[in-house]
């Protein structure tokens, strides 16, 4: 176990940053157990790539990528174990060697398994990600382990967590076998590709619509799954489509000052990158998982109900195109699909939903884009709920109303931490906890 002493813990874009006075890298379940015992606060971090400010600001911090260790596989049943701080990559590499798969993968692969557990990470056409644990260990406030199984009722609590019930420490899940996806993309205009949705999702095993703001087009991915040696004729597209993110860049560099710049980009970024179609096989990890995410941005994400989507969506898409409210959006904006569960801080808890995505290419103007705002007014009026590991501004009271089991979780998690360890400021301001 490395310990480092008063530092300064920055976020991967640098917009947030808090002082600590320890530092940790672990290796072993019982080093995280002692950490965690003798820490008045703390909190654990991986990548840092959580626009949320729920990774550090305590004077404990854990850094889990150390942590990082494939402990077991079960062929029978199906099962690989691991430490919480591997990597999504590192984890989909193990699984795809052993010819198997987690059937719904979120869109980028560096990010740790704990925090995209803890925070309800998820991909399309499936579950979050979460919804894939059989069991694990939770180091809990007393440096105690409890060893929670999917037969357990206390598993719906903990699958979605915020990290504030316990640490998560080792994980198993059930995969399936592997299976192989033709995509397809092509850019559809919202007229067409909006009612089609539930056909769709009734018709392919994979559906991921990029919304482009202000072109009325929609940028359309489907998949289906085939037999591995079906022959398929692969287009990429033109080599020019890899410089996107540059492109993006320097079109965006001012539009946290002049932001009607935004619709121009978005059209010029529509016809050059968004208007020609691709058609191309492999796993769901390697047709549909970014490797690398290219440069810093920020991001807010709501999710709603799969029947309300489009009543939300003609409400946003009518906001955004006001040119009084400076509300213009960055493309993509990504919408995906989840299957309704039982995780009490699920977005999808009794419903199947639809995910959007809002991103500012201009993490460091993060604060005056206008966007993140209005988002989050149109989805909290009709009952959405925020990504946890992203932008917002909703606390206690608007949450309780829109999670159903919102009071029987701050309920669980004074019984399991009553002296708020698992806590930082923002995470107090969350849960409605006094300061102490």
């Amino acid at each position: 176990m490395k310990q480092n002493k008063d530092g300064i813990w920055t976020s991967w874009n640098e917009n947030i940053t808090s002082n600590y006075k320890s530092l940790y890298k672990i290796t072993s379940e019982t080093e995280l157990q002692e950490v965690v015992k003798r820490s008045e606060k703390i909190r654990i971090f991986g990548n840092k790539q959580s626009s949320a400010d729920i990774a550090s600001g305590t004077a404990t911090l854990v850094d889990i990528r150390t942590y990082n260790k494939i402990l077991s596989f079960n062929d029978s049943n199906r099962t690989i174990t691991v430490q919480s701080g591997i990597i999504l990559g590192d984890l989909i590499e193990a699984v795809e060697e052993k010819s198997w798969c987690i059937p719904c993968l979120p869109d980028i692969n560096t990010i740790t398994i704990g925090g995209a557990l803890a925070t309800g990470t998820h991909g399309t056409s499936g579950y979050l990600l979460s919804e894939y644990i059989t069991k694990c260990n939770l180091i809990l406030a007393d440096g105690s382990i409890k060893e929670i199984t999917d037969k357990d009722d206390i598993i719906d609590a903990v699958r979605v967590s915020l990290g504030v019930l316990g640490v998560l420490s080792t994980i198993t899940f059930k995969c399936e076998p592997i299976y192989t996806l033709h995509i397809k993309e092509g850019p559809e205009a919202d007229t067409e590709w909006l009612p089609k949705i539930k056909e769709r999702l009734n018709k392919h095993d994979f559906l991921r619509i990029l919304w482009l703001p202000h072109t009325d087009k929609g940028y359309v991915i489907t998949g289906d799954k085939i037999d591995a040696n079906k022959e398929v004729i692969e287009y990429l597209g033109p080599k020019y489509l890899k410089h996107r993110r540059k492109t993006s860049k320097i079109l965006y560099k001012y539009t946290h000052i002049f932001p009607w710049i935004t619709a121009i980009a978005n059209k010029l970024l529509y016809k050059g990158f968004f208007s020609s179609t691709k058609e191309h096989k492999g796993s769901l990890y390697q047709a549909t998982v970014t490797k690398s995410r290219g440069s810093t941005l920020e991001l807010a994400e709501w999710t709603i109900g799969l029947d309300v989507f489009p009543t939300v969506f003609e409400e946003l898409k009518t906001e955004i195109n006001k040119w009084s409210n400076k509300s213009f959006i960055h493309i993509p904006m990504d919408v995906r699909f989840i299957y309704k569960d039982k995780s009490w801080l699920s977005y999808a808890y009794g419903k199947d939903t639809v995910t959007m995505g809002c991103v500012s290419r201009n993490a460091a103007t993060a604060d005056t884009y206008e966007a993140f705002k209005s988002i989050e007014k149109i989805f909290l009026k009709h009952g959405g709920k925020p990504h946890w590991a992203k932008r917002f501004m909703a606390k206690d009271a608007k949450l309780s109303e829109i999670y159903d089991k919102w009071e029987d979780f701050k309920n669980l998690r004074r019984e399991l931490d009553p002296t708020n360890k698992f806590l930082n400021p923002y995470l107090m301001e969350i849960f409605n906890e006094k300061k102490e």
